[in-house]
C-alpha cells in the first residue's frame, strides 16, 4: 500500500484510499451487519460493502502490478480511479454495495475525463464528490430519504463549501456524512424502531474516514454510535420496501 498522507489525489492516494477502506470495512464489517434493518433485514451490509471495497482493491493493484511488471513507475489517475470504478463495479454486492459503486463511479467521471489534470487538488476533489453523489442519487429508482443516499448528499454538501487542500475537503466530507447518519433514523422509520442508524451510511461514513486518513495520516474521531435513545427492538415487523437500483450503462 502508498504511505499515507498523500498531498493530491493521484494513483498512489487511490491505492492508499482502498487499502484504508477494506481495512476500516473490515473492522466494522460485524458491526454493521448487527445494524442492517433496512431496505431488507438480512444482516449483510457490511459484509456486500467490504466485498465491493475488496474487488474495487484488487482491481487497483492489478494496475499498479501491470504497470511495474512494464517498467513504467505508476499508473496515471485516470487508470487507477477507472479501475478502482470498475471493480466496485464488477464486484458490487447488495443494495449499499451498488450504490458505493456508483458513488466510486461517479468520482471516476470526473477524476479521468477528457482534460482532466494528471493530479486532483482539493477544488478536484470537490467535483468529483459532488458528481458521484449526483449520480448515485439518480441510478437509485426510487431514492428513500434517511438512506446512504442522504448520507452521501450531506458529504457533498459539506464538501462543496470546504476551502483548502485534499485533506480539508476529505474531513468536511466525512463530518458532514457523520452527522447525517446520526440524524438517519429520524427520517426512516423502520430505522427509529430499530434503534439503529442507517447500516449503509454507516459504512459510507468508514469509507470516508478512510479518505481523510489519505490525505492527512490520521483516522478522524468521533464515529457515530449505531445506536441512541430512539434504540428498540432490532426485529423489523412486516415487509420492508426495497429501493431498486436502476441499470446503468
Amino acid at each position: 500500500m502508498a504511505q499515507v498522507p498523500q498531498t493530491f489525489f493521484d494513483a498512489l492516494a487511490v491505492r492508499s484510499w482502498c487499502g484504508l477502506a477494506l481495512e476500516a470495512l473490515g473492522r466494522a464489517r460485524e458491526e454493521i451487519d448487527a445494524i442492517n434493518v433496512y431496505p431488507v433485514a438480512d444482516g449483510d451490509t457490511g459484509t456486500n460493502l467490504y466485498l465491493t471495497v475488496e474487488s474495487a482493491t484488487a482491481a487497483v493493484e492489478a494496475v499498479f502490478a501491470g504497470h511495474e511488471a512494464g517498467g513504467d513507475r505508476r499508473p496515471a489517475l485516470a487508470d487507477a480511479v477507472r479501475a478502482m470504478a470498475h471493480g466496485a463495479l464488477i464486484g458490487a454486492r447488495g443494495n449499499s454495495g451498488t450504490i458505493l459503486a456508483q458513488l466510486l463511479r461517479g468520482m471516476a467521471q470526473v477524476l479521468a475525463a477528457d482534460g482532466a489534470p494528471a493530479h486532483a487538488d482539493g477544488e478536484g476533489l470537490r467535483t468529483a464528490l459532488r458528481h458521484a453523489a449526483d449520480s448515485a442519487r439518480q441510478a437509485v429508482a426510487h431514492p428513500v430519504e434517511g438512506t446512504v443516499l442522504a448520507v452521501a448528499a450531506a458529504a457533498r454538501g459539506t464538501a462543496g463549501r470546504a476551502d483548502g487542500d485534499c485533506g480539508e475537503v476529505a474531513r468536511a466530507a466525512y463530518e458532514g456524512a457523520r452527522a447525517a447518519l446520526a440524524e438517519t433514523p429520524a427520517r426512516l422509520a423502520v430505522l427509529r424502531r430499530a434503534g439503529v442508524v442507517d447500516a449503509g451510511g454507516r459504512g459510507l461514513v468508514a469509507v470516508l474516514a478512510a479518505l481523510v486518513e489519505t490525505f492527512t495520516g490520521e483516522a478522524p474521531r468521533g464515529m457515530p454510535a449505531v445506536s441512541g435513545p430512539w434504540r428498540g427492538s432490532v426485529r423489523v415487523a412486516g415487509p420492508v420496501p426495497h429501493a431498486r437500483v436502476a441499470e446503468t450503462g
